[in-house]
């Protein structure tokens, strides 16, 4: 394996003029340069990185914390990160939380310990005092899809309101008035916007959010299941369920088929995050979509801007409701909404 001095001795030059070029440091002519290039590549030199953080201070190294790596949409976004970091010459150490405070700060401290570069995380809870100690010390950080609000962090996220209007419109235009959530952690910043939105969108159509349809989860599927048990346990149960996320959208779907019920003839079903697999489910499942490549992909630009010196900002971009059968819906339009078919699905433009 070549090293540097054999670079040194290809190029005709010193050492120093090759490490100052492998640093792209500007003081080098361009001729020195030309031949350090075509040196390295002629012995099929690499750097050894552990050394070069050595002397740069920099190891090209992201970390992301995300909140459950068995969630599909979190599954999504840390292969969006990946593939747009080593686009950038970055490489990604990925922790997974398994929503849990503890075992999140774990992560965090690992990742600082390793000497990242920089750090990318969603949040499990309202206010970890490891991050804010990050934060203080000047450790370049973004949050990605949750916030830690009051933290002067950019914040890559997307906004569900429209998309949670949309889906109470479409419900409303079938029929459906007896409307029931299963929350999010309320710690967690998507946990109560999502019920916040809901809420709000259902007010639009005169309609309550009784405290009785109001099911307190945690992002799985066990509470997904135990929620939606209650529901159907109710005097009157709920017409539709609306899960937060996709993993208790799964959960509400087993404790419905447990109980020889339908969907949507006996019961209706939407959920918040789309996934693949709600397309195979039958029938195929209504959801509010997130862009989460592009979520990942912000994520790690405005991340590689802060660790460079520039100045990034906070990025928010829409998700866009799904139609399938899970609440009723045929083929067409229902509503002025973009049905999508069983096998590709048509987002709401």
């Amino acid at each position: 394996m070549a090293s540097i001095k054999d670079v040194a001795a290809e190029a005709g030059v010193s050492v120093a003029t090759v490490s100052r070029v492998l640093n792209e440091h500007p003081s080098v002519s361009a001729d020195a340069r030309k031949r350090v290039l075509a040196a390295v590549a002629a012995l099929e030199y690499r750097p050894n990185a552990v050394a070069r953080s050595l002397r740069t201070d920099q190891t090209r190294t992201l970390g992301l914390v995300i909140s459950d790596v068995l969630n599909p949409y979190f599954t999504e976004l840390a292969r969006s990160v990946e593939e747009e970091a080593r686009a950038l010459g970055y490489s990604v150490i990925i922790g997974n939380a398994d929503e849990r405070p503890d075992l999140q700060d774990h992560h965090v401290r690992t990742l600082l310990d390793r000497r990242i570069d920089g750090l990318l995380v969603s949040p499990t809870d309202g206010g970890s005092p490891l991050m804010l100690d990050a934060v203080r010390a000047g450790t370049p950080m973004v949050f990605v899809d949750r916030w830690i609000k009051g933290v002067d962090v950019p914040v890559v996220r997307a906004d569900g309101q429209r998309a949670v209007r949309d889906l109470v419109a479409h419900l409303y235009g079938l029929g459906h008035r007896r409307l029931a959530i299963i929350a999010g952690p309320a710690a967690t910043t998507t946990g109560s916007e999502r019920v916040e939105a809901f809420r709000a969108a259902l007010g639009e159509y005169g309609l309550a959010l009784p405290g009785a349809y109001t099911g307190q989860g945690d992002f799985q599927a066990e509470s997904g299941r135990r929620v939606t048990e209650g529901f159907l346990d109710l005097p009157e149960p709920p017409e539709v369920v609306f899960a937060a996320d996709n993993l208790m959208a799964l959960g509400a779907l087993d404790a419905i088929r447990a109980r020889g019920l339908r969907v949507p003839d006996d019961i209706a079903l939407a959920a918040f995050d789309d996934i693949p697999w709600f397309v195979h489910t039958d029938p195929p499942i209504t959801a509010v979509a997130q862009p989460t490549g592009e979520l990942g992909r912000a994520a790690v630009r405005a991340l590689v801007d802060r660790i460079e010196g520039r100045t990034p900002q906070s990025v928010t971009l829409p998700a866009r409701l799904v139609v399938r059968r899970s609440c009723g819906a045929g083929q067409g339009l229902v509503g002025g909404v973009i049905n999508a078919t069983d096998a590709t699905d048509r987002s709401m433009p």
